[in-house]
């Protein structure tokens, strides 16, 4: 019986550690309270994050903050993150075909792009705010 019971517990606590706590995917509402609570201004109405985002499995935002845009549009998975990321490429403005690599991102599920190169500190916030 204590046997059983120890192995219990140590099957649960390797269990609890071996959890991130991360979701396996992320999602648009849940980012988009993380967003604002440090300070952006956040949208997910379709009308207004564009035809990609709006159309994504997971939903789309679009984050404002003075200087910089944030478009993330949120797939079902890494796969469609993927695609979705071709397809802000290829739907690009010609201006911004060459260095799209500078203002996207992708992480698991969420491909990110913004207007302008986030400074490496926003970057790190934004990525704290994917939420599943």
């Amino acid at each position: 019986m204590r046997l059983a019971l120890t192995i219990s517990i140590m099957a649960a606590l390797f269990l609890v550690g071996c959890s991130s706590g991360e979701p396996s995917t992320f999602k648009a509402g849940p980012t988009a309270t993380c967003l604002k609570g440090i300070g952006f201004s956040v949208t997910t109405d379709d009308t207004r994050v564009g035809v990609i985002a709006a159309n994504a499995p997971n939903g789309g935002l679009l984050a404002n903050e003075p200087g910089n845009a944030l478009t993330i549009a949120f797939g079902e998975s890494s796969d469609d993150a993927i695609q979705i990321a071709a397809a802000f490429k290829e739907f690009a403005p010609k201006k911004l075909r060459p260095h799209i690599n500078d203002v996207m991102r992708t992480q698991k599920n969420a491909v990110l792009l913004w207007t302008v190169t986030p400074p490496q500190d926003e970057l790190n916030k934004v990525f704290a705010c994917l939420k599943g």
